[in-house]
């Protein structure tokens, strides 16, 4: 479903409950935060040059951008690296500051691995199969020798039909995991613990946990929810979360609060998160989050909503925008 229709659904929904429709962005593009340095901004693009003081990139619409390395900057590529020995042509991530011209975080290659596992062949280097849900397909990720050891701490039940969550590299087409993203819930998929009893009258904000999933179209600005009408996304495994969350269509807009960092803003829901719902853990970035997903969001709302790709999650609240 393009985003012209969906943001014509949120208009109409907002004329037909009598309510001002919200506009997607921050909250207050003033705000901020408790990270300070003003409001952040999400670059991507390839890199065409670098060196320590100044990054060249050209974007997915083609243009090239040459942007300022602050001098407090750090970049990871598989591991923590300076930013001038990230290689060119490198795909990038950047969170910047100053209307977008100065860049104080860098991930390259930076990719998440979600999915249900369906097989795992190999002795030293794994090599594991992913159902990734309806909308995502199938998935094939390298475990290296190196990071299998971290990755089964976090992954105990290491076996068809447990989920599985992982950060990595992309590389030549490949996908190899470095990093557990969260630790594997102990039930298989299909069997995620109901939701707590729902009680009398509207809760105003949900908190839960935020991520991010780098399935989105480039340059998208939105979100993934778990708990979408089947009848409206077409999908059998919609509707389905341990977070006590209500039920709402594509296009809807949440406000989605970056509990850690203060920044809040508010996204459109733009596809089913019928994976992320099965998900019933915690994040524990700043204090511990309530159990469940609530929002899984595209690369770019991630970052300007001032979380860390690698660390995987930020403690989010969310409501109605």
């Amino acid at each position: 479903m393009g985003y012209p229709i969906i943001e014509r659904r949120r208009v109409l929904a907002a004329a037909a409950l009598g309510r001002e429709p919200g506009v997607p962005g921050p909250d207050n593009p003033q705000e901020s935060g408790e990270a300070g340095g003003g409001p952040l901004r999400a670059v991507a693009g390839e890199i065409l040059d670098i060196s320590p003081h100044l990054i060249i990139i050209e974007t997915p619409e083609g243009v090239q951008e040459r942007l300022v390395i602050a001098p407090w900057a750090t970049a990871w590529h598989g591991g923590d690296v300076a930013p001038a020995g990230l290689p060119v042509g490198s795909m990038v991530m950047m969170r910047t500051l100053r209307e977008g011209r100065v860049v104080e975080r860098i991930w390259a290659d930076t990719t998440r691995i979600t999915g249900t596992i369906q097989s795992i062949d190999g002795r030293k280097d794994l090599t594991v199969e992913l159902d990734c849900g309806p909308h995502r397909g199938h998935r094939t990720v390298v475990i290296p020798y190196r990071a299998s050891g971290r990755l089964q701490v976090r992954h105990p039940k290491f076996e068809p039909g447990y989920l599985f969550d992982a950060i990595g590299l992309r590389q030549e087409g490949a996908s190899q995991a470095l990093l557990p993203a969260t630790s594997q819930p102990p039930y298989p998929a299909r069997a995620v613990p109901p939701p707590p009893p729902a009680y009398a009258g509207v809760q105003q904000r949900i908190a839960g946990t935020a991520t991010w999933s780098d399935t989105f179209d480039e340059e998208e600005r939105g979100a993934a929810y778990p708990m979408l009408e089947r009848s409206d996304t077409g999908c059998a495994d919609a509707g389905v979360s341990c977070a006590g969350l209500p039920y709402l269509a594509l296009g809807s807009l949440l406000q989605i609060r970056n509990v850690c960092s203060g920044r809040s803003a508010n996204v459109p829901v733009v596809a089913c998160g019928c994976l992320a719902g099965r998900f019933c853990d915690r994040c524990v970035e700043c204090d511990t989050s309530p159990r469940g997903r609530i929002a899984e969001l595209s690369p770019y709302s991630y970052v300007e909503l001032g979380g860390d790709l690698v660390k995987g999650c930020f403690n989010a609240q969310i409501g109605l925008g």
